[in-house]
């Protein structure tokens, strides 16, 4: 219907058109002496959108031309770009594969339809990797560092590489020429405390699990997993002086003075500077809140001494009451009473927490319990259940 209406809306302007020259009688007089010339207006009407026609389309013609050779330069780029695309993609296939050899030779493929590209040379550098080849991967290292973009995810590639191999100086030295160029990010904190972690430095890991946490980039429980063995490295470094330790013990924040697995291994290293004390109330908090036999265990070596140490045994044995059957605090009611040389309760604790759960440290506390009764014969027994326990 539409090309109907086309059909008959062009022979209705032919129409006007003839009509219109039909009745026009103008004319165009050309003089150039010695000759003249009379042509109808409709003519040179004719003649001058003919003329146009014909100079347009020779522009666009000589236009064409003219930009041949661009667009030939043009359409050789865009089929080199596809080519390296194309390569690049099957580099990136066989390397998550783990066809590191094919990854390398599509990478190469790539590389030479565009030299240019970093993101190639840093594929190559990680088949480079898995292969184990050093050499060929520093070269492709270089390169990707040499092009355009390419200095960070080089130097965060590099320093992934060297802590993988063990390459700790190297991977610090790229670590640092990332810092001192300003560059900032999550990939290259998580590289930094891999790096720690591997070197040890708890101190480092300490400062940057936080930041990682705060930026959603470590799951909460491999944060404090982190962060208490921070602490626990903390304490081990300090446990030769006792005012240090006190010190960092005064210093935890919060979230640690809440997590029990780290405070059930911090208060034996207390206690073995002599400041168990320390870390009585904290203990006793978190058993009031949730009860945890394996911190109730810990509980003796906090007691204190004197008054507090009475104070503590009334409150063990108050929890008792409560858990008659936890192993965990008979062993340490039982310590607290030999403490306090009430060798009947403690004897009785300590053999209830075996029967139980056996544990060597037990055996043990009732080992010295009894040498301290002089029953040398059941002080040896105990000793060497405590021994055959340990090895186990």
């Amino acid at each position: 219907m539409r090309a109907l209406i086309w059909i008959v809306a062009i022979f209705a302007v032919a129409a006007g058109i003839a009509m219109l020259a039909g009745q026009n009688e103008g004319y165009v007089l050309v003089v150039s002496p010695p000759w003249r010339a009379q042509l109808s207006l409709n003519f040179v009407i004719v003649g001058l959108i003919v003329a146009f026609v014909l100079l347009y389309v020779l522009v666009r013609i000589l236009r064409k031309t003219l930009g041949l050779p661009g667009r030939v330069g043009r359409y050789r780029a865009r089929r080199r770009e596809e080519k390296s695309t194309r390569a690049l993609h099957q580099a990136l296939r066989a390397l998550f594969e783990g066809r590191y050899g094919d990854a390398l030779s599509s990478a190469r493929a790539a590389d030479s339809a565009d030299a240019s590209s970093f993101e190639v040379a840093l594929v190559a550098a990680r088949a480079a990797h898995g292969l184990k080849d050093a050499r060929k991967r520093a070269e492709w290292l270089d390169k990707a560092g040499q092009r355009e973009g390419g200095r960070a995810p080089r130097l965060l590639e590099q320093a992934a590489f060297a802590i993988d191999v063990g390459e700790f100086a190297d991977a610090r030295a790229a670590l640092d020429a990332l810092r001192e160029g300003g560059h900032r990010s999550v990939a290259a904190r998580r590289l930094a405390l891999d790096l720690a972690l591997a070197e040890e430095r708890w101190d480092e890991v300490a400062e940057l699990v936080p930041q990682l946490q705060s930026e959603r980039a470590l799951p909460t429980d491999e944060a404090r997993r982190l962060q208490r063995a921070a602490r626990i490295a903390g304490f081990r470094r300090r446990i030769s002086d006792a005012t240090e330790t006190a010190a960092y013990w005064r210093d935890l924040p919060k979230e640690d003075m809440a997590d029990r697995k780290l405070i059930a291994e911090v208060v034996p290293m207390l206690a073995a500077t002599g400041q168990g004390g320390l870390a009585r109330r904290t203990v006793e908090r978190l058993l009031d809140d949730e009860w945890d036999s394996e911190l109730a265990r810990q509980y003796s070596l906090c007691a204190g001494e004197g008054a507090e140490a009475d104070q503590a045994l009334k409150r063990a044995e108050k929890w008792l009451a409560a858990h008659p059957d936890d192993a965990g605090l008979l062993a340490s009611v039982g310590r607290q009473c030999m403490a306090a040389q009430i060798w009947g309760k403690a004897q009785s604790y300590l053999e209830e927490s075996l029967v139980r759960d056996a544990r060597a440290d037990v055996h043990r506390s009732l080992a010295e319990l009894f040498e301290r009764l002089e029953r040398t014969d059941d002080a040896a027994r105990h000793y060497r259940e405590a021994a055959r326990l340990a090895k186990a």
